[in-house]
């Protein structure tokens, strides 16, 4: 969360995807939820806008997805649950534990963020939101800088996981 001082209020909420697969480029999703402090206005984003983030992902990617939740609270909700269980044959979720930042990739996207902004001061919410999508299309274009995310974590892209099993060594 970037803070903006100022007269209006609002704050600009991201959910990113880090999608990694065994010879195929390093990709970077994202999406984000703009609040601008109007009374009524939902403040931070739904499990419906989760569900899309999912949906549009295996799209991009063409492929079935395995995802790695936190515990945020609108990550366990039932619907989203629901939604898993409905679309079991191309998603897969894991949650990860209560608090582990270290095993997400996506934590070395929003280092590498707030390095970026480390400088700058926003002159309103729009110009926030426009910097932040700007330093985001950086970071999503350069694969090198997402691949740079998965080390720290201790996780490796393994290509014999991500092939089938063959008929003699399955069990």
């Amino acid at each position: 969360m970037v803070r903006v001082r100022g007269r209006s209020r609002g704050r600009v909420d991201i959910a990113g995807v880090v999608c990694y697969r065994a010879g195929h480029r390093s990709r970077f999703f994202f999406k984000l939820h703009i609040w601008h402090g109007r009374r009524g206005e939902p403040k931070a984003f739904s499990w419906r806008q989760y569900r899309d983030l999912i949906v549009m992902t295996h799209i991009q990617l063409g492929t079935p997805v395995v995802w790695c939740w936190d515990n945020l609270n609108v990550h366990l909700v039932k619907e989203l649950a629901g939604f898993a269980e409905e679309h079991k044959d191309w998603l897969q979720i894991f949650q990860m534990p209560s608090y582990a930042p270290e095993l997400s990739p996506a934590e070395g996207i929003w280092s590498l963020l707030k390095r970026h902004l480390a400088d700058f001061a926003a002159a309103d919410l729009t110009h926030l939101t426009r910097v932040i999508k700007r330093k985001l299309k950086k970071i999503q274009y350069r694969p090198h800088l997402v691949d740079s995310c998965l080390p720290p974590t201790g996780l490796t892209m393994d290509d014999d996981a991500t092939r089938p099993p063959d008929s003699a060594s399955s069990t």
